[in-house]
């Protein structure tokens, strides 16, 4: 997966970006950059893979995400990705979770440049396809402009090409993640002047981002790509537009019905495989978002979805309700 392809991507969310969620925002865009939420290294090494990076083959391009600061482990972990046939490997280094820094990976390891660009030399060797990092531009009082240049500087002469940043510092002490979301200020500006100082690099900014037309004009800033986040979550019927705005091609579904008719198809798979109804429902929750009938799709779906035994029925009546005169036999 070359850079270039990092134009648009939707960023890993913990609990949130797993391969259903990912197979219903590929329905939507052919185009964006898919992410797994972060998972460990040991976890890959040890746990049951399947569940935990199995995906379908729909989603490419996709990148997995990894966690941890063990160089071996890493490269191990890569290797096994790799061998599952993900496009990229992903190093968290912006995560500023207590349970993340206990594990010493995640925003802490910005405090050791050496050990990142280690982590990353080790990955590269061990897979043929990019490794890039996820990172915010600083940490608690490591917060100057010459420490991220030096983080980035350090670890681009490992091998890493391209960087994901959010561009506010993380308080690693004091602040809640979701907090460290919204403080402190973001500083856009110090991403665009790294850009411009290190013009080899790709640089994808991540923060800030609730609409297409804020992505528009951070491309046209100079920056490489951008990562769209809470949005996706919240109103995923912005990535149709996605590849006919950034890609200049038509998107693969024409209408919010057409998309759940066809994630439908995939949700009855998932459903005969031991999945769960109420796993399979939480990415579409959004998709009326801001429609006429959008709350009575879901709160049916809310209501009825996550009882046991629950069938696509309570799919097909929440998609009734938003759009009466849908027909499920109509073309995707």
């Amino acid at each position: 997966m070359h850079d270039q392809h990092h134009r648009f991507a939707v960023a890993p969310m913990m609990e949130w970006t797993d391969t259903h969620c990912r197979v219903s925002h590929r329905l939507l865009s052919r185009h964006a950059v898919l992410y797994t939420d972060m998972v460990t290294a040991d976890a890959i090494i040890h746990g049951v893979r399947e569940r935990l990076i199995g995906f379908d083959a729909t989603e490419h391009p996709v990148v997995l995400q990894l966690g941890g600061s063990d160089a071996a482990k890493l490269a191990q972990a890569a290797a096994i990705g790799v061998a599952r046939d993900y496009d990229a490997n992903n190093l968290n280094c912006g995560c500023p979770s207590d349970r993340v820094q206990t594990g010493r990976f995640g925003a802490c390891l910005m405090a050791e440049p050496e050990l990142v660009a280690e982590c990353v030399r080790a990955m590269r060797d061990a897979v043929p396809v990019p490794v890039t990092v996820k990172c915010r531009i600083g940490i608690d009082d490591q917060d100057s402009e010459s420490d991220f240049q030096r983080f980035v500087d350090g670890v681009a002469a490992a091998g890493c090409q391209t960087f994901i940043v959010h561009a506010r510092k993380a308080w690693l002490q004091g602040l809640s993640p979701k907090e460290n979301r919204e403080v402190p200020a973001l500083d856009l500006a110090r991403v665009i002047r790294l850009k411009a100082a290190r013009p080899d690099l790709s640089l994808i900014i991540n923060v800030g981002i609730n609409d297409l037309d804020a992505a528009a004009a951070l491309l046209a800033s100079g920056l490489d790509g951008v990562m769209l986040g809470r949005a996706a979550d919240q109103t995923p019927w912005l990535l149709a537009e996605v590849d006919t705005r950034f890609h200049g091609v038509r998107p693969p579904v024409s209408s919010r019905g057409a998309a759940l008719t066809a994630y439908m198809a995939y949700a009855e798979r998932a459903l005969g495989a031991g999945w769960r109804l109420g796993t399979l429902i939480k990415p579409v929750l959004g998709l009326y978002h801001g429609e006429r009938n959008g709350r009575s799709f879901r709160r049916i779906l809310s209501a009825e979805g996550y009882h046991a035994g629950a069938s696509l029925d309570v799919v097909i009546k929440a998609l009734t309700a938003a759009e009466p005169d849908w027909q499920l036999t109509q073309a995707v």
